[in-house]
């Protein structure tokens, strides 16, 4: 019995241990290959619970081995972005301008139901309020009020409101994301001309550039971590 209970104990802290290395989230925001790594890591700490004839070794090894594979995927995700997309896809918008997008609800298996009860879950109980719904890698749904709908409602006071944009990643940590600069409808040379107007020298020097919903262009260079975490945002 005391056996038992060791080994319990010893594998416990284990678990312990290669959750808190795997970081902090919460079940509903673990990416598809981050859940496979929890639940598989759970089912191998089990087995030499279950059999005392099992080495804890055998246990061990195999956990060791799967946390090694996620923090090395972790860190090809944070290197690039191709690897990022592989492993855990693209955001997909669900709704568009108060309009379903049914073929990406299609493509996601992803049903109106599942849809409305998300967005009940945030406040939102017509479609027509949301500018855009995003469905994102991790499952869960962010959502864009439409201005006008929002409470004490710019339209209430007869103020006119500009449709908003999608939030875009724009530069990450270097490197310009080509995908989502079309997507905004803009080119190279005008993203070049927006990181002049901000002073801004050499495009490596920017940590992350990002279009805000508002259409500015939010860019945090990599010495504003050394300095006040100070920002710039380029009026569009």
């Amino acid at each position: 019995m005391l056996i038992i209970l060791i080994r319990t104990v010893i594998l416990f802290v284990m678990v312990i241990i290669s959750m808190r290395i795997m970081g902090k989230r919460q079940i509903g925001q673990l990416q598809p290959y981050e859940l496979v790594v929890t639940i598989m890591i759970s089912e191998l700490a089990t087995l030499p619970m279950e059999d005392m004839r099992i080495p804890l070794i055998h246990g061990f090894i195999p956990i060791v081995t799967l946390l090694v594979i996620q923090i090395v995927i972790s860190l090809l995700e944070l290197k690039s972005d191709k690897a990022r997309f592989i492993l855990d896809g693209k955001p997909s918008i669900v709704i568009r301008n108060g309009r379903l997008v049914l073929s990406e609800l299609k493509n996601q298996v992803f049903t109106v139901n599942d849809l409305l009860e998300e967005l009940r879950m945030k406040g939102y109980y017509n479609i027509e309020d949301v500018e855009y719904a995003i469905l994102e890698t991790n499952g869960q749904i962010s959502v864009i009020p439409k201005d006008d709908n929002q409470p004490v409602t710019k339209s209430d006071m007869n103020i006119k409101t500009k449709a908003k944009t999608i939030p875009a990643i724009i530069i990450s940590q270097g490197r310009i994301n080509m995908d989502n600069l079309k997507f905004i409808n803009k080119d190279e040379r005008w993203l070049m001309n927006q990181i002049k107007a901000a002073n801004i020298k050499d495009i490596k020097e920017i940590f992350i550039a990002v279009m805000t919903t508002e259409g500015g262009l939010y860019i945090q260079k990599y010495s504003d971590h050394k300095e006040d975490n100070t920002h710039q945002e380029v009026e569009l």
